[in-house]
């Protein structure tokens, strides 16, 4: 097993990255493992994970802002006591 590595993945929409990652074994069981990835700072695949991440908080925004018009209750016209 690999603790420590490069990850070499593709993206459909921004092509391919470059992920260094990192394996720490939890305490709970033998078999259980935690994985990271990062992308290297001023790289290419952190730009393209940056794009995904602006994408992505963008439509949460959206949703949200959706959500929040839509379950406001309507004015019933009479004023607050």
């Amino acid at each position: 097993m690999h603790t420590t590595g490069v990850k070499l993945l593709h993206h459909p929409v921004v092509g391919d990255l470059d992920l260094p990652f990192e394996t720490f074994a939890l305490p709970d069981g033998p078999s259980q493992f935690l994985l990271t990835y990062t992308a290297e700072p001023h790289s290419p695949s952190q730009d393209a994970l940056n794009l995904l991440a602006s994408w992505a908080a963008t439509k949460d925004d959206i949703e949200r802002s959706a959500a929040t018009h839509t379950s406001q209750p309507a004015d019933s016209g009479e004023a607050p006591d």
